[in-house]
């Protein structure tokens, strides 16, 4: 797969960007377009590497989440505390839980290949070591921060996994090291889910050079190392996680995408997503760019996209019956305003257009009188 991405002089996207560094795609970003893959509006911001938080700033709708400065610091030093000594504590935690012998194993260090930290270099060198892994030449070597890559809407993702263990049981496990802590051997249900998430994209994208370089993807071990503190000190502490349900769940979705290049199409000419301050595009400039693709808003949004405020609120302004969720949404199928639902309802609005229509208004019409009835045998 090439690399860099976003390197073609005429790519579309890039000229959206502006002259700004892309934002890679990380797995993070990756789960959550997954998890609304409807969504045009973030396909082709992420594709095209623009800084959504920026971005949203510039529209007037500042995004209220994310990571804290802490937690990325804090996150950086429990890992580099996983890795000293010589990986000690890792490899403690691979003898714990995977009860495998590991007097013999070595790492390879893949933040840089001879002092060359760049990208290429160390994709290339990752690709040349799990060839050997895969062929059972240096079953004990483990990869720290292996690249890998993954095609995610028609753009080339670059991914940087932990680490890579050497073969436990014929198979090769992933290893996540998180912040959060494990108190009395139990974790934050939702950030051990997230974690394996991530761990799910990292397995689809190390199943894929696997494959790619002749061997089977079921080299890939079902379970992800989990590392993080454990109670309220920073003792690392780790258990095997299973990340086959979302690691199907986000190949499927992976399918789902539609081309970011494709979905661009769709913008006039003139658009841009430069946020630089003194690029000499106005907000609303902007905001007519962003408004020029399709959106996909539930509220569930709110929680992972920076631009969810902006689109909640146009959400709002159309009526759409996606602001109030999927489960409104669904029960109104062709219909996109509730306004005119409601007119439609009552008679003061124009008649269904077809039959399709004219059956979700009678089915609604039911619940309400059903509705009625409820509350007045209540009352």
């Amino acid at each position: 797969m090439p690399l860099p991405p976003f390197s073609a002089p005429l790519d579309r996207l890039a000229r959206l960007r502006g002259p700004l560094a892309p934002k890679a795609y990380d797995a993070r970003k990756i789960t959550a377009l997954t998890t609304n893959p409807a969504c045009d509006r973030r396909t082709v911001l992420d594709a095209a590497g623009i800084d959504k938080a920026a971005l949203a700033r510039r529209v007037g709708f500042d995004p209220r989440f994310g990571q804290s400065p802490f937690t990325i610091t804090r996150g950086l030093a429990f890992e580099e505390l996983v890795k000293r000594d010589g990986y000690a504590e890792l490899l403690r935690l691979l003898r714990e839980q995977t009860g495998t012998p590991i007097a013999e194993a070595a790492v390879a260090d893949l933040n840089e290949v001879g002092g060359n930290g760049s990208l290429t270099v160390r994709h290339k060198e990752t690709a040349r070591l799990i060839d050997r892994l895969a062929a059972g030449d240096a079953e004990r070597l483990i990869l720290d921060h292996p690249v890998l890559t993954m095609e995610v809407a028609g753009r080339t993702a670059i991914l940087e996994p932990d680490a890579l263990t050497h073969r436990v049981g014929g198979r090769f496990h992933l290893v996540e090291i998180k912040s959060f802590p494990a108190i009395d051997g139990v974790a934050d249900p939702l950030a051990v889910a997230e974690a394996a998430k991530q761990a799910a994209v990292y397995a689809i994208a190390l199943r894929q050079a696997f494959k790619s370089a002749g061997y089977n993807p079921e080299l890939v071990a079902e379970e992800f190392l989990l590392v993080c503190p454990k109670d309220f000190g920073n003792r690392p502490y780790g258990r095997l996680v299973d990340l086959r349900q979302e690691r199907e769940n986000i190949a499927f979705q992976l399918t789902r995408l539609r081309r970011a290049e494709d979905l661009a199409v769709q913008l006039p000419d003139d658009a841009t997503f430069d946020v630089r301050d003194d690029s000499g595009h106005s907000s609303a400039q902007l905001t007519q760019s962003v408004s020029a693709l399709n959106a996909a808003y539930t509220p569930g949004c709110l929680s992972f996209c920076e631009m969810a405020r902006f689109c909640r609120q146009e959400a709002e302004e159309s009526a759409s019956p996606a602001r109030l969720g999927s489960a409104v949404r669904n029960v109104m199928p062709g219909l996109d305003s509730t306004r005119t639902v409601l007119e439609m309802l009552d008679g003061t609005g124009s008649p269904a257009a077809d039959p399709g229509q004219a059956e979700v208004l009678d089915r609604l019409r039911k619940a309400e009188r059903l509705r009625r009835a409820r509350r007045t045998a209540v009352a």
